[in-house]
């Protein structure tokens, strides 16, 4: 077979600059300009690996068999190992200077973060030369003029000495064995689905909705409603298997469950969801890049929001305005009232997302997004129209069959941002592993092995992102193998139950409203006095 030819980091980057989509896979260098397009994914998981080496985040969500099938796309090959540029998408920006070469212009605004890449490359091979550049993107500061860099540099500090070494041995031998326990996964068989498992659940769901209907049968409105917002609670977690394709491995097969359980049995856009979550599980906790975070203005869970930001998934420059300054300091005890009403924002998150151009580029198949539509309609019918509406007599038992149903959800709703909220937020750069990087920034809930059913199997949150495609009845077994692995490679593993969980999301936004009070303090003192007031 004919050896491709080898391309250094600056043709690479030359073709970057020219507007190529490359990406390094196995070793490989591989323009994907023509999949962007039909990735089943979406566009923006290709465009966040633009410029670096994808091979672990490549082999966790594809088959072997479609990761052969890349190697249509190689236009050459790597020789040593490979030096991450900053992705367009993320603020990287690669300026054309000749005609095989480019110029990387460094987007990173804290400077702690200079040590550490310089060890990184001076490690590996030479980088590009680095100068700034005046019409590198950028994001108007708010209209309180709020700086946040310290707080978000002193976080970025503290993440640095509690994780191993961003320097390339410490993070090549991470990914070494990251990549020889992927390879002993396959080997023992956790990918594979247990299918009797999933037939505990149904008649689980089956039982809980026969209830609902008796329930709702005896005129036991109130019940009922509790009753059917914990089918919805239940069932979505099989929803999230299939939006994996954990439960098949066929991406028509558990497109279609996927859809028959959030589209048809809870008005919820499955294809929405894959949209948001396939970044999420790429770029988890990055505050301009990670759609789960960006709540504002009524949360904020990083001193980085406590500033405007552009979301690149929303295409969204989400402005501080009075809004947040009034909505954040109260975050902690809006927490749960939030969470008890998010379902209604999905519903409009999932409509925004059919009725818009991404669902039609998410690079599914041209069945999917009609497909959706008419079972989100029919769910509307039945829950709007023939439940909410004829079913129930009066206008006070609808409102309160509809907030009971909605509010029971909840734990669901809390159980996902308890994974998350309380982790690091900080970008450590392009050096770190994925790996490292998911362990950082993402926890596991505690229980004992009876509980699952109440937790779904994904209170093994960092265990999940480790291996996402991995089906969740296997994840508390998988979940020692990863002790294992953190202790060997010294990475943190954060375990916490569920109640000290939510004590530490709870401490989170109060300290990030805490700090946000301190610096409108600082900010008027300042306006009256002329100092700092910081002494």
């Amino acid at each position: 077979m004919h050896q491709p030819k080898v391309l250094t980091r600056h043709d690479v980057a030359a073709l970057i600059a020219a507007g190529d989509t490359i990406v390094i896979n196995q070793g490989l260098i591989l323009r994907l300009n023509g999949w962007l397009d039909h990735h089943p994914g979406g566009r923006l998981v290709i465009q966040h690996m633009v410029g670096r080496d994808a091979t672990d985040e490549i082999s966790i969500y594809h088959s072997s068999k479609l990761i052969q099938s890349m190697s249509h796309y190689r236009i050459g090959r790597i020789e040593g190992n490979w030096v991450n540029f900053t992705p367009p998408i993320r603020g990287g920006f690669l300026a054309q200077s000749t005609k095989n070469s480019a110029t990387e212009i460094p987007t990173d605004p804290i400077s702690v973060h200079a040590e550490q890449l310089s060890q990184f490359f001076s490690t590996t091979t030479p980088t590009l030369e680095l100068s700034l550049e005046d019409d590198s993107p950028a994001v108007q500061g708010p209209p309180m003029t709020i700086d946040n860099t310290q707080l978000v540099k002193q976080a970025l500090e503290d993440d640095l000495d509690q994780y191993p070494s961003l320097d390339a041995v410490t993070q090549h031998a991470i990914v070494e064995k990251y990549r020889n326990l992927h390879q002993k996964i396959k080997d023992e068989g956790y990918y594979d689905c247990q299918y009797r498992e999933y037939a505990k659940e149904m008649g689980r769901y089956l039982c809980i909705f026969t209830a609902f209907l008796i329930a709702l049968r005896s005129g036991w409105f109130i019940i009922s409603a509790a009753l059917l917002g914990l089918f919805w609670h239940q069932i979505m977690f099989t929803a999230h298997d299939a939006g994996h394709q954990g439960i098949t491995h066929n991406f028509v097969v558990d497109t279609l469950i996927g859809m028959f359980i959030a589209d048809f049995c809870c008005g919820l856009s499955i294809g929405w969801w894959k949209s948001s979550h396939n970044v999420h599980h790429l770029v988890t906790n990055h505050h301009e890049h990670d759609p789960d975070l960006q709540n504002a203005p009524l949360f904020a869970t990083s001193p980085s929001y406590l500033a405007s930001f552009h979301s690149s998934y929303y295409n969204f420059t989400f402005l501080w305005d009075k809004a947040a300054e009034f909505a954040i300091p109260y975050q902690r005890y809006t927490y749960y009232p939030v969470m008890g009403i998010a379902r209604f924002n999905l519903y409009l998150l999932s409509w925004c997302h059919l009725l818009s151009r991404r669902s039609t580029t998410l690079g599914s198949s041209k069945w999917t997004r009609p497909t959706e539509i008419c079972f989100m309609s029919i769910y509307w019918f039945l829950f709007g129209y023939c439940l909410v509406w004829r079913s129930i007599p009066t206008w006070p038992l609808r409102i309160m069959f509809v907030l009971v149903s909605h509010i029971i959800t909840m734990p669901l709703h809390v159980q996902i941002t308890l994974s998350h909220w309380a982790m690091s937020t900080s970008d450590l750069g392009e050096s770190e592993s994925f790996p490292q990087h998911q362990l950082r920034t993402t926890m596991d809930v505690e229980c004992p092995p009876w509980l699952d059913f109440i937790h779904g199997g994904l209170q093994f949150q960092a265990v999940h992102h480790l291996f996402p495609c991995v089906p969740r009845h296997n994840l508390r077994r998988l979940q020692q193998l990863v002790i294992g692995f953190c202790d060997e490679t010294g990475i943190k593993y954060k375990r916490l139950g569920f109640v000290a969980g939510n004590k530490d999301v709870l401490g989170k936004l109060g300290e990030v409203a805490a700090q946000l009070e301190l610096m409108i303090k600082c900010q008027k003192h300042m306006a009256a006095t002329g100092e700092s007031g910081l002494h």
